[in-house]
């Protein structure tokens, strides 16, 4: 092999070797595996979800739905691709303090959440769904604020 070819074989594998090395330390460091669960004690190891946890435990929705309930798809494919989307973003927000404090909803986490209760709430808001695809409608938690997080 061309000690030219060489050079770059092994510049790749050393890029990739960082990176990935740097990933498992971060992945560590960070205690990402407690986010592949469903227990919301893992969203506090974020310091500036720990107001969001304390307001769930006070809501109505505390003993029927987790934070996984609400804030991510129902079917199992989208799950785990939004899981791995916010993962990603909110990890380099925290990261580099790159965020709004109050933590603030996304328009499309704030699609999700909507679809979440509809999901469980589907007979009770039936009525009040779009007469056509796409139609508007308004937000549940437009009247219904601190269901999720009582207080906030």
């Amino acid at each position: 092999m061309p000690i030219r070819r060489r050079v770059i074989v092994l510049a790749i594998a050393a890029s990739f070797g960082v990176l990935g090395g740097l990933g498992a330390f971060t992945f560590g460091y960070g205690e990402g595996a407690a986010y592949l669960s469903s227990d919301p004690v893992a969203c506090t190891n974020c310091h500036v979800m720990q107001g969001h946890f304390d307001a769930w435990v006070k809501s109505s929705h505390h003993a029927v739905a987790t934070c996984n309930d609400c804030h991510l798809p129902h079917d199992k494919v989208k799950k785990w691709i939004v899981k791995g989307d916010n993962g990603f973003f909110h990890s380099l927000a925290f990261t580099t303090d790159d965020f709004h404090e109050p933590i603030q909803i996304k328009p499309r986490n704030r699609r999700v959440t909507q679809n979440a209760c509809l999901h469980c709430h589907s007979d009770y808001v039936n009525a009040m769904l779009p007469t056509r695809e796409g139609g508007d409608m308004l937000l549940c938690v437009h009247c219904h604020s601190d269901v999720g997080h009582a207080g906030e």
